[in-house]
């Protein structure tokens, strides 16, 4: 079973990384400050707001960051401050044995992604699809706030996963399968592939959003995986949305899920609202959940977090 982080409290203290991308050094204020307005305690990795061109810092500066707010006792949450590229590269300096024995909410989606599932196959640490940094301002909706600290400050079981009113989610392989809920942002994970940290998807619930990539090229990321056996091992399938996905040939979103995704055969949901959308569900990577496309319901089975 994995392992459930502590509960989330107001009064912790929250570490703030930047693990990827750097992040305009304003944009990481407001988060800061956002934080501390809903009564948490800040602390910042040494590296949070260094640039070098498209990441913030070397692999080995931007792991080592991440490894000190596993290590540091006072930190109960690892919140990054954006996704962008480059957490890949983070993962061979990290100690899993000390992530295992320090287990710590982490929150992000993105890049982000490549980091949730890795610490659930190497170190059995539910993690969480969920807000970055710079999703804490004024502007957020009312819905990710609800459905973040739903997942991380309390105990609610079972918990199911509903978008916002007006927004149906839409069952469209019948079936009825349980197990752990893996997956995030394409992109991210199918560069993944072929590597020691190559998502495990037997047996899954797998998730899957992408945003800015033209249709065409969300397709060959879709057969990528369906040749690699990441279809044909996992249970069920949950499609959240591709924001800011342009048509192709012709070819839009809609029409690649029902030419490509329907034909897989397992049972599918779609228009789930995650990640990069305006609305983000909070999904507990290697938490166990129940997909019932026959009644339209996608249901988290466990609490996602443990006493503190």
């Amino acid at each position: 079973m994995a392992v459930r982080p502590p509960i989330l409290q107001r009064g912790d203290t929250i570490g703030i990384v930047t693990l990827g991308s750097p992040l305009e050094p304003a944009r990481i204020n407001e988060g800061i400050k956002t934080l501390r307005s809903l009564g948490f305690n800040t602390v910042l990795g040494k590296n949070v707001y260094t640039s070098t061109g498209f990441l913030a810092g070397t692999d080995q500066q931007r792991a080592a960051d991440l490894m000190a707010m596993f290590s540091n006792k006072n930190v109960k949450m690892i919140l990054p401050t954006r996704g962008g590229v480059g957490v890949a590269g983070i993962l061979p300096f990290l100690n899993f044995n000390v992530i295992r024995q320090n287990p710590k909410i982490v929150s992000g989606y993105s890049d982000i992604t490549i980091l949730l599932n890795v610490l659930y196959q190497y170190a059995d640490l539910i993690s969480f699809q969920s807000l970055l940094l710079l999703d804490f301002n004024l502007e957020t909706a009312a819905y990710n706030y609800d459905q973040f600290f739903l997942a991380t400050s309390t105990f609610q079981s079972p918990r199911q996963i509903v978008n916002p009113p007006g927004i149906p989610q839409v069952s469209r392989v019948r079936g009825n399968v349980t197990g752990e809920v893996i997956g995030g942002n394409l992109t991210s994970f199918v560069d993944n592939l072929g590597t020691p940290f190559e998502i495990d998807t037997t047996g899954k619930i797998l998730i899957i959003e992408e945003t800015h990539e033209p249709i065409n090229t969300v397709y060959r990321y879709l057969n990528h995986l369906k040749i690699a056996g990441k279809f044909a091992d996992c249970a069920g399938i949950v499609m959240g949305e591709c924001t800011s996905c342009e048509p192709a040939y012709g070819v839009n979103y809609e029409q690649l899920i029902r030419e490509f995704v329907i034909p897989l055969g397992k049972p599918l949901m779609t228009n789930v609202t995650t990640a990069h959308g305006f609305y983000k569900a909070a999904i507990p990577i290697g938490a166990r959940a129940n997909l019932d496309t026959v009644n339209n319901r996608f249901t988290i089975l466990e609490p996602s977090v443990g006493n503190a």
